[in-house]
């Protein structure tokens, strides 16, 4: 079992930045890819970006890259995403997510994930 919350959503106008945590707890953080996801209102959840298990690898949507960066603290269960330059379309909720059966291999399909956190509301404003 693992236990994921999300947390630093909020309110900012475009082109401000926020930071989203995910605290893990449960089986151990080290050994398995993260993810995080958004789902806006009425749209279906999309894949936003992945980390491997010890941070050497990222991937990222082509609609985030060069904005938002991923990356993880092992030594306090953690993965975070910065999100910088936030436009509107960057409004919805963000999920963090779990891949207990790989390593380094960087899913971008919901399916592959284990678990999820509860998400964090992210609003930005025009």
């Amino acid at each position: 079992q693992v236990q994921l919350v999300e947390s630093g959503g909020g309110l900012v106008q475009a082109g401000g930045s926020l930071r989203l945590s995910c605290a893990a707890s449960g089986r151990t953080f080290s050994y398995y890819v993260m993810g995080w996801f958004r789902q806006a209102p009425g749209k279906e959840r999309e894949f936003v970006s992945a980390i491997s298990w010890r941070g050497g690898n990222t991937y990222y949507a082509d609609s985030v890259k060069g904005r938002f960066t991923i990356s993880r603290d092992n030594a306090k269960n953690t993965v975070y995403l910065q999100l910088n330059s936030l436009k509107p379309e960057d409004t919805a909720v963000y999920y963090c997510a779990a891949d207990l059966n790989t390593r380094a291999v960087l899913s971008t399909a919901s399916g592959a994930y284990d678990y999820w956190g509860q998400g964090t509301q992210v609003t930005v404003s025009s």
